[in-house]
């Protein structure tokens, strides 16, 4: 019988990030509290621009954006926020979406799937991502609930499970 596989990716879906930042805008533009305070949200270039009056306002569209991305399934592991900078008499707040596992990460995963998994799986490192194979599917499922446990500072998703 041949080996099981899946695959262990950090990617998020540009479009679901992009109807989370359009809902954001929305509401944004409709409540009361944002009335004149010249708040918004939009892509600048590959960042996620938000800018209003106040530093406090900026947090508010951040929360708002993260509750949107949220409800959307995505993982705020993946939003890299910076901090809030006074740009004349604005507040600026830059965004990014993380993707990829680093080489680092990827070897911290394969660390833990070799010491703690089960016998006879083993993760290769392939560019960003990580490729972990089986003889026993069980093996797989074993590793997928044990890595879910973990508390990783970057997104997670579980692809190509064959």
């Amino acid at each position: 019988m041949a080996d099981s596989s899946f695959d262990i990716v950090s990617k998020v879906e540009r479009q679901e990030v992009d109807n989370a930042l359009n809902q954001a805008s929305k509401e944004i533009s409709q409540r009361y509290d944002f009335k004149g305070t010249n708040a918004s949200i939009s892509w600048s270039g590959e960042k996620i621009l938000m800018q209003a009056s106040g530093e406090e306002r900026v947090k508010a569209i951040l929360d708002i954006f993260q509750s949107k991305l949220v409800k959307r399934g995505i993982s705020l592991k993946a939003l890299d926020t910076g901090e809030p900078q006074l740009s004349g008499k604005e507040h600026k707040l830059f965004a990014s979406i993380k993707e990829g596992i680093s080489q680092e990460n990827a070897k911290k995963v394969a660390k833990i799937i070799r010491d703690e998994g089960p016998k006879g799986v083993k993760a290769q490192v392939q560019g960003d991502e990580l490729r972990v194979t089986s003889k026993s599917r069980d093996d797989l499922q074993t590793v997928i609930a044990l890595l879910k446990q973990q508390d990783f500072d970057f997104a997670l998703q579980f692809v190509n499970y064959r």
